[in-house]
C-alpha cells in the first residue's frame, strides 16, 4: 500500500476466435500495474488496428470505442508512466509503419540508455511524438524490419541496441511475439487457453482466461505463438539474472507466479522470517490492506499472535502509490482506509505493510489506529530499507525521495510515530523468495546496479557484502 510506483502490463493473445474480449478481461487482471491508460492493438484485414486512451481499462477501452475491433491475434497494455508524461499521448501499444509490413508494441520496463539513444536517432533525423522510451525502441524495431525484412531478426537486433529492462508483446504484422530483456527484469509468462495461446505480464490473468500456464518467458527469449503452437527462439548468450525482488514482494498480484514462485506464498514467507527476526509483545497482528496481508498471516502463523483486521479498505479508490502527486496519495488515505474500532480499541498492534518509501502514508495509518484507540502501535515491513534508485521500470528515480537514505531506523520510528519499527533483512527476503540473490536485482535496497548505469555502481564491481547480499 505504501510501496512505490510501478510501470505497466502487457498481454498478447492469439486464438481460433475473435481475441478482443478476452484481450480485454486480461488487462483488466493486471490492471494494478498501471492506471493512467490502457489499449488494445489488433490484427484485422491486413492492417493493425488500435484503440487506447487515458484512464482504467473499462474508461479506456469502453464499450464505445471498441466496437468492432475484433481479430485472431492482438496485444494490450495498461500504463503507468516512469519515463515519458502520463495522458493518452502516451498510451500504449505504439505502432510503426515499415516497408515491410506494420509493428505495433507493448513494454513493461525502462530502457536505461534511452536518451543515448534519442540522441543518437534525433542527430540522424529521426523525428519523436512522444517522450516515451516505448516510442523509441518501436521505430528502432521498425528500422531493422525495413532493414532485414525477417520478424525475429529485427526484434534480436532492437535488443541489442537497448540496455534495461523490457518485457514486450509485438504485433508485426499478423504474427505475435512475446520478448523478456536478458535479465529478466520484468515477469512474462506464458500460457494455453481454449483453442489459443497468450502471453502476459502475470499468470493471474491466464487463470481469469480458464486457461494453463505453460511457462515462464526466460531471460533473453523471444517467443512466437499462434493459436495451435508456439516457438521458442532462445537467447544467444546467457547473461546474469536480475529479477525484480520486488515482484514478490509488491507489484504482482499474491495469485500470481512470477518465475516459478507462487506470490501469496513468497509473502506469507516473509511475514514468517520477520516475526523471527522482528519479534514483538503485542496483542494482535494487523495488515495494512491489502499489500500487507500476506505478510501479516505469516508473521501470525510464524508467532502464534492472533491475526485481526484492522481497516476498512474502499475498494473504489485507486492505489495510493500509483498517485503521481503526493497530496492526492495523503487525501486518499483518508478515503481508502477507515480502522474498524472494535478490534483497535486497547489493544498493542503490530502493523505489517510491504514496504516504506516516503513513510507518510504509514505515519497517517499509524495516526488514525491512535485515534481510534490503539494502546500501542508497532510496524513491521516486509522489505529492507529503500535506500536507492530503480532504473529499471519503477519510478523512484532519486534518492531525496527514501527516508531510509536519510534518516536512521530510530529517525523513522519517530517519524512515523511507531512504538517499534522492524525491518526484514535482505537475507531473510532472499530466503523468502527462495532464488538465489545472484538471481535478483536488489539495487534498491544495496546500491548495486545489475547493468551499467551512469554514477552508481556496478554489482560485480567489487566483492558484495554477505550481510547485505
Amino acid at each position: 500500500m505504501t510501496g512505490p510506483k510501478h510501470s505497466c502490463g502487457v498481454v498478447g493473445m492469439y486464438a481460433a476466435y475473435n481475441v478482443v474480449p478476452s484481450v480485454h478481461k486480461a488487462l483488466r487482471i493486471i490492471q494494478h500495474r498501471g492506471q493512467e491508460s490502457a489499449g488494445i492493438s489488433v490484427f484485422k484485414e491486413g492492417g493493425i488496428l488500435t484503440v487506447k486512451d487515458s484512464g482504467l481499462v473499462q474508461v479506456a477501452l469502453n464499450r464505445r470505442n471498441m466496437e468492432g475491433l475484433e481479430g485472431l491475434c492482438a496485444i494490450g497494455h495498461v500504463r503507468y508512466s516512469t519515463t515519458g508524461n502520463k495522458g493518452a499521448v502516451n498510451a500504449q501499444p505504439l505502432f510503426v509503419q515499415t516497408t515491410n509490413g506494420m509493428i505495433a508494441a507493448a513494454h513493461n520496463g525502462d530502457i536505461t540508455n534511452y536518451a543515448e539513444l534519442k540522441k543518437k536517432y534525433l542527430d540522424a533525423g529521426w523525428s519523436f511524438l512522444t517522450d516515451s522510451d516505448s516510442e523509441l525502441l518501436t521505430k528502432i524495431m521498425g528500422k531493422h524490419m525495413t532493414q532485414y525484412n525477417d520478424p525475429v531478426k529485427a526484434i534480436r537486433s532492437t535488443m541489442n541496441e537497448l540496455d534495461g529492462a523490457y518485457s514486450l508483446t509485438v504485433l508485426i504484422n499478423d504474427r505475435l511475439f512475446g520478448v523478456r530483456d536478458p535479465y529478466g527484469f520484468r515477469p512474462l509468462c506464458l500460457g494455453r487457453v481454449d483453442a489459443g495461446y497468450v502471453i502476459v505480464s502475470e499468470s493471474a490473468a491466464i487463470d481469469a482466461l480458464k486457461g494453463d500456464l505453460v511457462r515462464d518467458v526466460q531471460p533473453g527469449e523471444i517467443v512466437e505463438i499462434k493459436s495451435d503452437s508456439f516457438k521458442i527462439y532462445p537467447a544467444p548468450a546467457e547473461t546474469p539474472r536480475a529479477h525484480c525482488m520486488f515482484e514478490w514482494v509488491y507489484f504482482a498480484r499474491p495469485d500470481s507466479v512470477i518465475d516459478g514462485r507462487e506470490v501469496y506464498s513468497v509473502r506469507r514467507r516473509i511475514g514468517e522470517i520477520l516475526a523471527r527476526e522482528s519479534p514483538a509483545e503485542v496483542d494482535c497482528v494487523m495488515p495494512v490492506p491489502d499489500s500487507g496481508r500476506a505478510h501479516a498471516l505469516g508473521y501470525s502463523i510464524q508467532s502464534g499472535i492472533p491475526y485481526e483486521e484492522g481497516f476498512m479498505k474502499n475498494r473504489f479508490v485507486e492505489r495510493t502509490f500509483i498517485m503521481p502527486d503526493q497530496k492526492d496519495r495523503e487525501n486518499a488515505v483518508s478515503m481508502k482506509m477507515n480502522p474498524i474500532k472494535s478490534t483497535v480499541k486497547g489493544k498493542r498492534i503490530l502493523l505489517v505493510d510491504d514496504s516504506i518509501v516516503r513513510g507518510t502514508t504509514l505515519s497517517r495509518l499509524i495516526r488514525m489506529l491512535r485515534e481510534a484507540g490503539a494502546k500501542e502501535v508497532h510496524v513491521r515491513i516486509g522489505c529492507p530499507p529503500i535506500v536507492a534508485p530503480c532504473y529499471y521500470g519503477v519510478d523512484m528515480k532519486t534518492r531525496d525521495q527514501f527516508i531510509a537514505n536519510q534518516h536512521t531506523l530510530e529517525d523513522i520510528r519517530a517519524a512515523i510515530g511507531a512504538d517499534t519499527l522492524g525491518y526484514i533483512s535482505a537475507p531473510g527476503l532472499v530466503e523468502a523468495i527462495g532464488m538465489p540473490a545472484s538471481d535478483l536485482c536488489m539495487a534498491c535496497i544495496n546500491n548495486r546496479y545489475p547493468t551499467n548505469i551512469p554514477g552508481e555502481t556496478h554489482r560485480f564491481q567489487s566483492k558484495l557484502n554477505p550481510d547485505f547480499v
